[in-house]
């Protein structure tokens, strides 16, 4: 079952969001549907269109997304070059 950190059973069943198993069912459907990404491409094509889209303001946050097959471990400290870098004090 995936997993987001929602607590579904708070929803509001009055707006129309059903129980918690179904809003858990929903979510799935329309994640291996592959809705999320599409529904971003079209965010940011309306955004464009409408000069909305400032990447001056914009963030990344990775904290949140799993580390694949041979990603580097944490203990292995990525470097931009061939050796240790160079004392600067």
């Amino acid at each position: 079952m995936l997993h987001t950190g929602i607590a579904w059973e708070h929803l509001p069943q009055v707006l129309g969001f059903g129980s918690d198993m179904t809003c858990r069912r929903r979510l799935a459907e329309w994640t291996e549907a592959g809705l999320w990404p599409r529904c971003h491409e079209v965010l940011l094509a309306e955004l464009r269109g409408a000069n909305g889209l400032y990447l001056s303001l914009t963030a990344v946050d990775g904290s949140r997304i799993r580390a694949l097959k041979g990603a580097p471990r944490p203990d292995e400290s990525l470097s931009a070059g061939a050796g240790p870098a160079a004392n600067t004090t």
